[in-house]
Order: C-alpha cells, then structure tokens, then sequence
C-alpha cells in the first residue's frame, strides 16, 4: 500500500551510470522475451501500425547496431535523412522503417542470434561515452521538440525505446509484462519527472501495479489514477490521454 506521495523534484535525475544498469537490466528481459517467442508469436500485429512482433525486433536490432557503431549510425543517419527528404517525412520514421527493412527477411533464429550478438556491443559503447560526448546537443526533427543532448538520446531514450517495445510485444502475444519496482518504477518514475517537467502544473498522480507509486507537484492541481504501464503508453501515444496526460514524452 501507498502511505505518501512522492514530490516530482525529490524524484533522482537519471545518471549514466544508472542509465546504464537500467538499460543493461532491460535489454536482458528484452531479449528473454524474444528468445520465448513461440513460432506463431512473431506474427503478431503490434499496437505500431504496419508492424508486427519480428518488424518491432527488427527495429530494435537495427537501433542497437546504431548504438554500437559510429559508422552503422552515420550510415542509418544519412539514409533516413535522405528518405525523410523525399517522402516529406520525419528522419525518425524513415530510420526505423530502414531498420525494419534490412533485418526482416532474417528467420526469427537468426534475428535472435543477432539480438544476442549486437546487445552487448551496444551496451558497451553507450557506456564508454565520455560527459563531454553526452554533453553535445543536436537538433531533431520531431514536432515541438527542440536541442536534445546526446546524453539524454543514449541514457534515457535508448533505454525507454525496449522498455516500451517490451511492453508492445508483450500485449500483441497475450503474456502479461514481467514488472518490478526496483526497475520498471525508476523508469516510470524518470517519466513522471520529464511529463512534470514538460507541462508544469500541478497535480497529484497514483500510479497502479508494480511499476506504480503516488507523485505530486504544488497544491490543488488535477488528481489522477492509471496504472504506470498504461500511463507511459498513453504519454508514447499508443493510448488517449485527456487533460494533463495529453502531455507527450517520448520513447
């Protein structure tokens, strides 16, 4: 049970170290996932349109490739950029449907070795990066955002990124989300600090399930309840969110 709310700003900036052993955590229960998978389970349509289980698999292998190779993500960077030009699209979408692409004629044995192969090699060069790479902006191309740090980019978006698809491939095949306090609740718990940060009003929000716990920002603002797994997917956009939840963050 729930005795007292916890202030959004006593709520930890996410670290790179932590970042870290959030996202080696993740990645391991991704690929559990992945490596369950009956052979009916890749089929299954997900809550992203035009993908199924082995295109989100795909994507996730095309982004660790991008993690664990400057060149790989000079390479997608540039491809996407192009494609983007052409279509009139965001660079974002023209790089996941790329990574999609080129790693979905793999057989789900193959695409799993390679999951396997690529995960520690992203790992590894996310935590070499030094504060000063981390500390470098660039612009994006996604609609009211603007500089974001690499920091952010390879700390908590490339952490959030399988943590979300985790729970995209777990809804599509009927299997419950293996969840835990100590690691699903600090990343939901980072989210309710960015969507805090992002409308800044007040509220009071309980977060249900094991993932869940109750913030608060200021006195008298709106009060909330959801559970924290479909919190964060209507912040992501795969759910409707009213009032204070129509405040987007991203994944």
């Amino acid at each position: 049970m729930i005795n007292s709310t916890i202030a959004v700003e006593a709520i930890p900036v996410l670290g790179h170290d932590e970042a870290m052993r959030l996202a080696t955590a993740e990645c391991d229960r991704l690929l559990t996932v992945a490596d369950s998978l009956s052979d009916h389970e890749w089929s299954r349509q997900t809550e992203c349109p035009d993908w199924d289980v082995k295109a989100m698999l795909a994507h996730v292998l095309g982004m660790l490739e991008l993690q664990a190779d400057p060149q790989e993500r000079m390479r997608q960077i540039k491809t996407a950029a192009e494609l983007a030009a052409q279509n009139g699209g965001l660079r974002i979408d023209a790089m996941t449907a790329l990574q999609v692409r080129e790693h979905r004629h793999l057989s789900p044995d193959a695409l799993r070795r390679a999951l396997h192969e690529a995960t520690p090699r992203a790992l590894a060069a996310r935590r070499a990066t030094t504060a000063e790479q981390r500390a470098a902006t660039y612009a994006t191309d996604l609609p009211g955002e603007g500089a974001w740090t690499f920091g952010y980019l390879f700390d908590v978006i490339h952490t959030r990124d399988p943590w979300i698809h985790r729970v995209d491939i777990s809804r599509a095949i009927g299997r419950d989300v293996a969840l835990s306090s100590d690691h699903d609740g600090r990343i939901v718990a980072d989210v309710v600090a960015e969507w805090a940060r992002r409308h800044g009003q007040p509220f009071t929000l309980m977060l249900t399930g094991p993932a869940g716990d109750a913030f608060s920002a200021g006195a008298g603002g709106a009060e909330m309840t959801v559970d924290a797994v479909e919190f964060c997917r209507i912040l992501s956009g795969r759910a409707r969110g009213a009032g204070l939840l129509a405040t987007r963050v991203p994944f």
